[in-house]
């Protein structure tokens, strides 16, 4: 397929570019920078500011799917505001440009535990809570959207970049879940490798699941 991939400097975004590309997938990488991406065979970068519904909408024709792994910067001031801003913009230019296959990676703070999303719960930390509300928000936005055959994935509570599952790298296996957390054996919170989250959100793509459906992966 020709998949435009938005995020792909990022953590994640990094990852699904690397998964897509091994799978023999042609990638059009929308970037603000593109010198930060290295030039790869069957990877096109087309600078594009995602915050222009416009811009993303010429970027992203004649793709087959978006995926973006959109991220407004944990340490920008303006996270919740500037989220919101460009997941629309994103979602809006996806729409005008006829394709309808958009996946998305949000957060975990939307995931329920007890009837309550963890983003809501006193223990969420505070450093963090701007970011994963935007998320969450962004999620509640994208079930009323009917337009586009969207999913989002929320990854594992423990996936962060420091977690020790990232030193697994890529195995290929995962589980998957929906609205609550995926819990281990011994009743800790789940966890999967950067590389891993990729390949359930690529695998999500090509097989054409978890449609109009959000879901959580982990170990």
């Amino acid at each position: 397929m020709q998949v435009a991939l938005i995020g792909a400097t990022g953590f994640v975004g990094a990852a699904v570019l690397n998964e897509l590309l091994q799978r023999g997938h042609e990638v059009v990488a929308l970037a603000r920078q593109p010198e930060k991406i290295a030039a790869q065979p069957h990877l096109k970068v087309v600078q594009a500011d995602v915050m222009d519904a416009q811009a993303v909408r010429s970027a992203v024709a004649g793709s087959d799917a978006v995926l973006s792994a959109y991220n407004a910067g944990w340490t920008n001031p303006h996270i919740y505001d500037d989220f919101m801003r460009g997941s629309r913009a994103i979602a809006e230019g996806v729409k005008a440009a006829g394709i309808r296959r958009y996946l998305v990676v949000g957060g975990a703070g939307s995931l329920f535990v007890n009837g309550q999303q963890l983003v809501d719960s006193p223990e969420f930390p505070a450093a963090i809570k701007p970011g994963a509300s935007a998320a969450r928000d962004m999620y509640t936005e994208l079930q009323k959207e009917h337009s586009l055959d969207w999913t989002m994935l929320s990854p594992a509570v423990g996936f962060h970049g420091g977690s020790a599952a990232q030193a697994q790298g890529r195995t290929g296996k995962y589980r998957t879940g929906r609205d609550e957390p995926l819990m281990q054996a011994d009743g800790q919170s789940g966890d999967i490798s950067v590389q891993d989250l990729a390949v359930a959100l690529v695998d999500a793509l090509e097989q054409n699941t978890h449609l109009q459906q959000r879901f959580t992966v982990a170990y």
